[in-house]
């Protein structure tokens, strides 16, 4: 079974996703553990105080260190080791690799920072790996890390019905997916492609990846830098470009 433990002074914010959908399909089918902890509960004064005004001066509040410091070493006390994760703009930008990586890993803590940011000696010590989903501001790292648990537990074995579904996702082989249809075959005019109801599997398959070629190449053309492209595809974008030009 596989450990996360989310660390966050707002846990409403994260525990009805966590109870939802896919996640909660891994938590019922003991396949994923996730616990939600308060790291305010750790503060050391009495008022449990967990930011402070920054060193310098500025606007803004930072959080302590001694509240996380102490959340994560109670939680590497109970199981395996585990990576350290830190929701922060200025981590590495998540990718389906990266989601990749960490799947395989049994135990992982998040820590969802607020505010002006988390102290920066709770960086090197403490913390594994930093992540960002993007280059845009929001109020906290609970919804970062939601959307990183969420492309985990997908590649989580025994998690989805189909387990050829993820492997035909977006990214997961570093192309944008093919179109996906379904009935009416007809709907407001617009048919669907007769190639899918053909019933020729082989002609399906090929359709299906000069497609996802063809939608790569219109809108993500960086990701064929790292794309592990075969000769089929190679002569599928050739296709695809006579037939643009």
């Amino acid at each position: 079974m596989k450990r996360y433990d989310i660390l966050t002074l707002f846990p409403e914010i994260v525990l009805a996703p966590l109870r939802e959908s896919i996640v909660g399909r891994a938590r019922k089918k003991g396949l994923l553990d996730i616990q939600v902890i308060n790291f305010r509960e750790y503060a050391q004064d009495k008022h449990h105080v967990v930011d402070d005004l920054p060193f310098g001066g500025g606007p803004g509040m930072v959080l302590k260190p001694e509240p996380i410091f102490a959340a994560v070493r109670d939680r590497l006390r109970e199981g395996p080791k585990a990576r350290v994760i830190l929701m922060s703009p200025a981590g590495q930008l998540f990718d389906q690799e990266t989601a990749k990586a960490l799947a395989a890993e049994e135990r992982l803590i998040f820590i969802c920072g607020r505010y002006k940011g988390v102290d920066e000696r709770v960086r090197e010590p403490l913390v594994t790996d930093e992540i960002s989903i993007g280059d845009y501001v929001l109020s906290g790292g609970e919804l970062p890390a939601l959307v990183v648990i969420e492309a985990l537990v997908r590649l989580i074995p025994g998690v989805l019905g189909d387990e050829d579904s993820a492997r035909g996702d977006s990214f997961y082989e570093g192309l944008l997916d093919h179109p996906h249809y379904t009935r009416p075959a007809v709907f407001e005019g617009m048919e669907v492609p007769p190639i899918l109801i053909s019933g020729h599997h082989e002609q399906i398959r090929r359709w299906r990846r000069k497609e996802a070629l063809r939608r790569t190449r219109k809108r993500r053309r960086d990701l064929f830098r790292e794309a592990a492209l075969n000769e089929e595809d190679e002569a599928l974008l050739k296709e695809i470009e006579q037939e643009e030009n």
